[in-house]
């Protein structure tokens, strides 16, 4: 069934319950989302329920929602959860994600203090998950499924997490099309098979693929499919496109050697603003974080990518907290995440798959706000233009009048010095006057060891001082020695 559009809270045809109403009113979340309207009833209505939910259409609430209100109910009925009884558990593909969907669901749970909450994550220490676990319980569990896996096949601290989901009442599986693309197929299945028959279950993805299909087969009972075609409301999007009429979305043709010339000239313009920067690999990610901090001075520049572990988390939460800043990623955070006023989405390499450039897009203008995004190509990728209008049904126009020439290419004073380059002359690379041997290292110990090495390398060279002495007071010597034979 396709979801049906916005409406009120009161017209969901299913009461929920004072707190949840007073917590949504907090959010100023005064009408439902179409995902919204169409999950939360047949959730509190015992169906399981697969849909097909575009990125910013407010699925978040369409799970945390129904699953705080199943609970009360089971309150009501005298079958109220003990402390380590878990009642809840969503499974989503990335950290941020996590934290992200645990900071929703913990504002609901202000108001519902009888339910504790746990976050289950990668990158940290497992003995501390759980301890914290033993400590406080956990009715409603957000977990990475990775982590999840490991802590219900191992017990420690008297903890048997495999006992407790016993009680489980909901089980919801976000971007579960990611899922199964960063390949926790197993883990899933592996989580499924300790979980009860019983329960409700809901399945969330961008796409129905044919590993989706498998999944809805193996860990639903008779779903109700709803698909959400629209964004955020019919009114904001136009016919058959897949990015919201609030995104103004661009491009630009750039030579190689320009790009990192134009991204510092962008920045500096938008440094009161939120900008997402998308990078194809970690090493691009570490590399040009480092270099921005250095060009964009008095606004913060943070990086994350799959290769972090503990910092990850801290990053992002303080890149949320930020009121203006650059967050440097890769696709980690192209899917299911919510940055609060980000501005622009900056893309400097186009993604591997098609979809991703909806997905990286999606990070901006949501929920009905204004947002843009722009790509970087190069002149041999103009034709990526119009593979995404027809791909992807995104429309794109030519952003114009941005390039900039302070540097060239990765902004490098000098061609770094590789056998390769000797004696050669590189086309398109100017060289910067500048006498690179005089910029000491910010480390004060490798800047010793180089004035050590300055120091050394100048005893074993000729001092020229006194060989032109002995040239100009002694012209004669050499010939005079030729003549005596020595």
């Amino acid at each position: 069934m396709d979801a049906p559009n916005v409406g009120s809270w009161e017209s969901l045809g299913v009461s929920l319950s004072r707190t949840t109403l007073d917590s949504l009113q907090q959010l100023n979340f005064e009408q439902a989302m179409p995902v919204q309207t169409a999950c939360i009833p047949l959730f509190l209505k015992n169906k399981d329920v697969a849909a097909e939910a575009v990125t910013g259409s407010g699925k978040t609430l369409a799970f945390i929602i129904p699953i705080i209100e199943i609970l009360k109910k089971r309150a009501r009925n005298d079958c109220m959860l003990r402390k380590h009884d878990v009642g809840a558990i969503i499974l989503t593909p990335t950290r941020e994600l996590a934290t992200q969907i645990f900071g929703v669901l913990n504002h609901f749970l202000k108001l519902s203090p009888e339910f504790t909450s746990i976050s289950l994550i990668g990158g940290t220490n497992p003995q501390h998950d759980f301890q914290k676990f033993k400590e406080f319980g956990g009715h409603i569990i957000v977990a990475t499924p990775g982590r999840f896996e490991a802590m219900l096949e191992h017990s420690r601290e008297n903890v048997n997490l495999a006992s407790n989901v016993k009680t489980l009442e909901v089980l919801v599986l976000d971007e579960a099309d990611r899922l199964l693309d960063m390949g926790f197929e197993a883990s899933i299945n592996t989580i499924l098979s300790y979980l009860p028959k019983q329960r409700r279950t809901g399945l969330f993805s961008a796409t129905q693929t044919s590993e989706v299909e498998k999944i809805i087969r193996a860990g639903l009972r008779n779903p109700v499919r709803i698909t959400v075609k629209e964004n955020i409301s019919p009114d904001m999007l136009a016919k058959d496109q897949k990015i919201p009429l609030s995104l103004e979305n661009y491009y630009t043709i750039v030579e190689n050697n320009e790009k990192f010339n134009l991204l510092v000239n962008f920045l500096r313009q938008h440094k009161t603003e939120k900008v997402l920067i998308f990078f194809s690999t970690c090493a691009c990610v570490d590399y040009f974080s480092l270099v921005l901090q250095f060009f964009i001075k008095k606004s913060p520049v943070l990086c994350i990518h799959g290769k972090m572990k503990q910092k990850r988390n801290k990053i992002f939460s303080k890149f949320r907290d930020l009121e203006h800043g650059t967050l440097v990623c890769t696709d980690v955070m192209a899917r299911g995440i919510d940055i609060p006023e980000v501005s622009w989405v900056v893309q400097y390499d186009p993604p591997s798959s098609a979809e991703f450039f909806v997905h990286r897009c999606g990070r901006t203008a949501r929920m009905g706000s204004v947002g843009k995004a722009l790509l970087f190509l190069l002149p041999s990728e103009e034709s990526y233009v119009d593979f995404i209008k027809m791909n992807q049904k995104a429309p794109m126009e030519e952003l114009q009048d941005v390039l900039g020439k302070l540097a060239t290419g990765f902004g490098l004073l000098n061609l770094p010095k590789m056998h390769e380059f000797k004696g050669k002359i590189i086309d398109n690379f100017n060289p910067a006057e500048i006498d690179v041997e005089k910029i000491p290292y910010r480390d004060k110990q490798r800047e010793k060891q180089r004035q050590e090495k300055i120091k050394k390398k100048s005893w074993n060279q000729p001092n020229p001082k006194y060989s032109r002495r002995i040239t100009v007071l002694y012209p004669g010597l050499s010939r005079r020695r030729r003549k005596l034979g020595k």
